[in-house]
């Protein structure tokens, strides 16, 4: 997702006072009992080739389509690791 200069300047002017959280929940201390660190893993640099359709279209969702891929992948992986039990 892409954002124009006009936006983000009149974003990066408002206050926090009149940011409107109303439809966030609170989080209160039974979110924090169960929740869990979850940090990145060590991600390996490799030359994969795919189709020029489907690189052209995740370079189309924005910055971090190498991150979406990698989402993609991982999802297909632990879908197939559930199923083969």
């Amino acid at each position: 997702m892409t954002i124009s200069a006009a936006r983000l300047k009149e974003l990066q002017s408002r206050s926090d006072a009149d940011i409107d959280y109303s439809g966030i929940p609170e989080l209160d201390d039974a979110f924090f009992e169960t929740a869990e660190l979850v940090t990145p893993s060590a991600k390996t640099q490799i030359t994969v080739r795919v189709d020029s359709e489907v690189l052209e279209w995740f370079r189309q969702q924005g910055q971090g389509y190498q991150t979406r891929m990698n989402a993609v992948l991982k999802a297909y992986m632990e879908s197939q690791r559930r199923n083969s039990r």
